[in-house]
């Protein structure tokens, strides 16, 4: 498949890097959204209401519930619960207990979790854009 030249202001010019690398690649020329494109994959990662928001505070550091509350203070603690389930399931961040009186628990982004932040910062550069 052709993708043709790219350039910014549509004229037929030099085409990214990115493009010929994606040329021989199948998943680059579906037709249709796929589960195992890694595009896919990735928005799919940061999907849901306050997950970019979560993953920004944990990209600053671990934090316990609490501090993620006090950080985001109109989230409530149904959807932060679901949201740092959710992201757990996915690898994206991991939950330790602690032990002590009362019992506490920190979250913190897996390796998997902190590469997201060149996609956060790029989707920011891209709103700004805009």
């Amino acid at each position: 498949m052709d993708v043709g030249h790219w350039s910014p202001n549509g004229d037929q010019g030099a085409r990214p890097a990115h493009l010929d690398r994606l040329a021989g690649e199948p998943l680059a020329r579906v037709s249709a959204p796929h589960v195992a494109c890694p595009v896919e994959r990735t928005l799919r990662a940061v999907d849901g209401r306050w997950t970019t928001l979560i993953i920004r505070e944990l990209l600053r550091g671990p934090h316990r519930f609490g501090e993620l509350r006090d950080r985001l203070p109109t989230l409530s603690a149904k959807v932060l619960t679901d949201r740092l389930r959710t992201l757990e399931e996915r690898g994206i961040v991991s939950r330790t207990a602690l032990r002590g009186a009362p019992p506490a628990v920190v979250y913190a982004l897996t390796e998997d979790g902190r590469r997201l932040e060149a996609v956060l910062d790029a989707l920011w550069d891209w709103g700004t854009g805009r």
